[in-house]
């Protein structure tokens, strides 16, 4: 029988050889999108119970609350994505593989079949070591398995450890593929609640596949009827998606967002401080781009941004979309811009927010809680299909850098 003690044995394997800039990947794959059009109540709520089980919550309870039929709960069923998309990639397990489709999710440390099409490997091993992990609005229970997996037909692991789903809710694609920090994977093993199971970075590591403890995510802005707009490299990243410089930022180590691929940031636009040095989290789950509450009364007025009781977007007119500054985030020793055009909800999409064609929304949403809390933003979607990311999970810090979309104008 496959030893528990083996797979946890893994966690103590040192990971050496850090070059200042990671350059060439061994492995690059395309993530699908996979777009939906969920009802706006659905939308706001995705994000409330995502926000929520980061330890932050969004101001639906007194803010949004006139425009929502029910009171705001988490939901039992929802994609891992943010609320209008996710991003999947192909991985096949066994020797005779059977490919699944997981969603990629930079929250999690887990990776996990089941959901959709069943485990139907016969070389894997039962560790019968039960796991258990529960997502904002999902969950899973199964068994570690240990199997060979493939990223894409491309990049094979000999062993990896796989979480088997006998039941799980709220996942509609085949699994997760879970990137975040080791971390969030305590309390997930039944019979070790102190332990962790290697991630898909650390196996590659040990297992001498890759060089490097890098994952770089490339997203390009949405664009109608465009699927293919995802890049997830492993062991490094791929230069042909950004513009020098590649600059990096510690992880935070100020919980709650030190157990997630937490950051400390300032907001600014034009000369005036939105938010002043604080920590935060980077999230491709969340549709909107979240600040304390104080912060997002003062991006509200300098944009001059009227609630909309359709749907608690802030609502600017034509005229205050043609002034409308930079939203400056001083990250580091780098300022990264979100122009005007990647501060609004895209306009194609419109219908699904209860919003007319040529109406134009900001998508900066509040927190409910002030600066100092803990979690003071969220820098959600909107923020990552404009910048190139790397997680870089042993030196504990998170690279950006400009794409060739970072300015684009689809919105």
């Amino acid at each position: 029988m496959f030893s528990i003690a083996f797979l946890l044995a893994l966690l103590a394997c040192s990971v050496t050889g850090l070059p200042v800039e990671v350059r060439n990947s061994p492995i690059t794959l395309p993530m699908t999108r996979r777009l939906a059009f969920p009802n706006l109540t659905d939308l706001l709520r995705h994000d409330e119970a995502r926000l929520a089980a980061f330890g932050a919550y969004s101001t639906h309870d007194r803010r949004d609350a006139d425009i929502l039929p029910h009171p705001v709960v988490p939901l039992k069923h929802a994609d891992l994505g943010n609320a209008f998309s996710d991003y999947t990639v192909n991985v096949e397990i066994g020797n005779s593989p059977t490919s699944y489709n997981l969603i990629v999710n930079t929250a999690s440390a887990i990776t996990w079949v089941g959901a959709g099409l069943p485990y139907l490997s016969q070389t894997g091993v039962n560790t019968q070591q039960p796991v258990e992990v529960h997502y904002a609005y999902g969950s899973f229970r199964g068994t570690i398995f240990q199997d060979k997996f493939s990223l894409g037909g491309r990049l094979t692991i000999p062993w990896m450890p796989i979480g088997v789903a006998s039941t799980s809710q709220g996942i509609t694609a085949d699994g997760v593929l879970g990137i975040g920090p080791r971390l969030l994977g305590l309390d997930t093993l039944q019979n070790f609640p102190g332990q962790t199971i290697p991630t898909i970075t650390e196996c590659l590591i040990v297992q001498h596949i890759i060089a490097q403890p890098v994952v770089g995510i490339f997203f390009q802005p949405l664009v109608q009827n465009r699927v293919d707009n995802g890049e997830i490299s492993f062991g490094g990243t791929n230069p042909k998606r950004w513009n020098n410089p590649l600059t990096y930022t510690d992880v935070t180590t100020i919980p709650p967002a030190a157990r997630y691929w937490g950051i400390e940031q300032m907001v600014t636009f034009g000369n005036v401080v939105i938010l002043p040095d604080t920590t935060g989290i980077v999230d491709s789950g969340c549709t909107f781009l979240y600040l304390a509450i104080d912060a997002y009364e003062r991006y509200r007025a300098v944009t001059g941004g009227i609630l909309n009781p359709a749907n608690g977007l802030l609502q600017i007119s034509l005229q205050q979309y043609t002034q409308l500054d930079d939203l400056k985030f001083h990250i580091g020793t780098r300022v990264l811009k979100l122009v005007p055009n990647a501060q609004i909800w895209p306009r194609f999409l419109n219908y699904s927010i209860n919003g007319g064609n040529d109406d134009i929304f900001l998508i900066v949403k509040s927190l409910a809680t002030p600066t100092g809390s803990g979690i003071d933003f969220v820098n959600g979607y909107p923020f990552l299909q404009r910048f190139y990311t790397v997680y870089d999970s042993n030196l504990g810090r998170i690279g950006f850098a400009r794409t060739l979309y970072t300015d684009d104008q689809t919105n």
